[in-house]
């Protein structure tokens, strides 16, 4: 019997707490229908597809949420592995390099540990997440013009997750017997991302040759 994503990365070690939706808000019942279509066996590339007569904000609010508790679980099992000395840039092998600027504290490019990048990284989309203005939680608050932009913004820098741990740390993945897990999130992120152009395709290059192979 298949395990399911929970089973193999261990959840005492996600990274930051899990973000829930409501019972019995829109969102919370587009979760469910989601999570029923992934448990369905059906081909990824329609499970992403927008049901019939849903909001598309409200189906990327749904999924950027779903993939921040996912690509949590799957760094927070193999943090462990990423220290300081192990890993210390945030990269993608060596001809990529990823610097934090999030214009507050960071207000440069700044070169980090992949460990304190992936702190900031996820405080950075938590606080986004959280914030009313951005994520509106009440009914009839309608979400903001740039919604989108951010939501790709978020997306583009969780994408910078999977770079680091399949090419860092994939070992350590396989080792637990997790490879097929963390392939069948990355497919379904992949398949999202391309079903509503959310990340320019120059953005995915680290991951080319992975893509190519899991995802055609």
């Amino acid at each position: 019997m298949a395990l399911c994503l929970g089973q193999v990365f261990s959840k005492d070690k996600t990274f930051r707490p899990r973000k829930r939706f409501e019972p019995g808000t829109q969102r919370f019942e587009l979760y469910k229908k989601a999570q029923a279509s992934l448990k369905s066996g059906l081909d990824l590339r329609k499970v992403v597809q927008l049901p019939e007569g849903e909001n598309i904000n409200d189906w990327i609010a749904v999924h950027v949420v779903d993939f921040f508790n996912r690509i949590n679980l799957i760094y927070g099992t193999v943090s462990e592995f990423c220290s300081e000395r192990s890993c210390p840039t945030m990269s993608g092998g060596l001809r990529y390099e990823y610097r934090w600027q999030d214009g507050e504290d960071y207000r440069k490019p700044t070169k980090l540990p992949a460990l304190r990048y992936m702190n900031l990284l996820m405080d950075w989309i938590e606080s986004r997440i959280n914030d009313e203005d951005i994520f509106p939680t009440r009914v009839g608050v309608p979400f903001p013009r740039n919604f989108q932009q951010v939501c790709k913004k978020m997306l583009s820098r969780l994408f910078r997750v999977f770079v680091h741990v399949y090419i860092h740390h994939f070992d350590s993945i396989c080792s637990m017997g997790a490879e097929a897990h963390i392939n069948t999130c990355y497919k379904h992120y992949y398949y999202f991302i391309s079903e509503f152009s959310l990340i320019e395709h120059s953005e995915l290059e680290p991951l080319k040759a992975m893509t190519e192979k899991i995802c055609n």
